[in-house]
């Protein structure tokens, strides 16, 4: 474990973006991002008088940013227990219905090419085409051959980070992180989504879905009467 640790602690420190997305991580909308990541050959040490480079390429699709809290993210599955314990803990120090922002992300691996050159001569020369070509929404980067995508994950933390600050802005101007009294304080954009199931299932919608999402934002008791009155409704 340590030495795994190791590992990957080295790779970032030898991890470097050559060239950044022109463009932050959209806020309403996803966003697909074409990467480039160039690493030296695991045989390099093998043929030190070969200059050769690791060109993989895929793209990365980053989900469109939702709104959560912590009493949301308590009861979506897939987290950690380290998250579960963290959530819990957010939960306490700035309230249950303290808005964030979570990010999903989906790699689509593409290809591998070797190609003649240092792993920097072959990125940069990567980057001067991407931006002859005016790839706004692509990535180029040097990492380390076996754990390349730690060279991924790491592009994709700092992206993340610096998009956060944006999009928060613009949930802001929209009103959507606005706290809704009374329903417990709970972000606009919930009350809006559950709106939108509401609406849904009066057209024939799962009330399966809308009870999840109620529950999910800890809201069901403030629309417990109008669910309920679904099901008298369509008797």
């Amino acid at each position: 474990m340590i030495e795994d640790e190791r590992r990957w602690r080295q790779a970032i420190e030898q991890t470097w973006v050559v060239r950044f997305p022109k463009q932050q991580l959209a806020t309403f909308g996803a966003t697909n991002i074409a990467y480039y990541v160039i690493t030296e050959p695991v045989y390099k040490d093998l043929e030190p008088g070969r200059d050769e480079g690791v060109i993989r390429t895929g793209r990365v699709i980053a989900e469109r940013p939702t709104l959560i809290t912590p009493t949301y993210a308590l009861s979506v599955q897939g987290f950690s227990s380290e998250a579960y314990d963290y959530f819990r803990n957010v939960a306490i120090q700035v309230g249950p219905n303290s808005p964030g922002v979570l990010y999903q992300y989906r790699n689509e691996a593409k290809g591998l090419d070797i190609v003649g050159g240092t792993a920097s001569e072959i990125a940069h020369r990567i980057s001067a085409d991407l931006d002859e070509r005016k790839e706004d929404m692509s990535v180029v980067m040097v990492g380390v051959d076996d754990l390349w995508d730690v060279t991924l994950l790491k592009f994709v933390y700092e992206f993340t980070s610096s998009s956060l600050a944006g999009n928060i802005k613009d949930f802001n101007s929209r009103g959507m992180l606005d706290p809704q009294p009374e329903f417990g304080n709970a972000p606009r954009a919930a009350i809006q989504q559950i709106e939108r199931l509401f609406a849904e299932v009066e057209q024939g919608g799962s009330t399966d879905k809308l009870k999840s999402e109620l529950d999910r934002w800890g809201l069901f008791k403030y629309y417990e009467d109008r669910f309920l009155s679904l099901f008298r409704r369509h008797r």
